[in-house]
């Protein structure tokens, strides 16, 4: 399943107060860039996934953000650096765009 134009620009828009954003396709989705740092993984299955690392984790823990892991055929899963998107940022710009300065200042 691919992501599309639609949603694309439904997340561009949503994280448009960072300023310029990038994308570029990868891991099965596509990744939002602010200054040549990934901040979001948009997954076909998972939707808008934010980047978190450091006291970031902690936090989105707290917010009840869940951890992208997948596991291939006879491996053990894997935890990826990727937590969904609270909810209440999901239509709040401000909310998603500070989320995402969070994220790149832990980066």
């Amino acid at each position: 399943m691919a992501i599309s134009a639609a949603e694309i620009g439904f997340a561009t828009d949503l994280f448009a107060g960072l300023g310029a954003i990038t994308t570029r396709r990868m891991m099965g989705g596509l990744c939002l860039y602010h200054d040549g740092t990934i901040f979001v993984l948009l997954h076909p299955e998972h939707g808008i996934l934010l980047k978190g690392a450091g006291d970031f984790i902690d936090r989105l823990e707290a917010m009840g953000c869940t951890r992208w892991t997948y596991a291939r055929e006879g491996k053990a899963p894997v935890a990826m650096p990727y937590w969904t998107l609270p909810d209440s940022a999901q239509d709040d710009p401000a909310e998603a765009v500070a989320l995402a300065r969070e994220a790149l200042r832990h980066l």
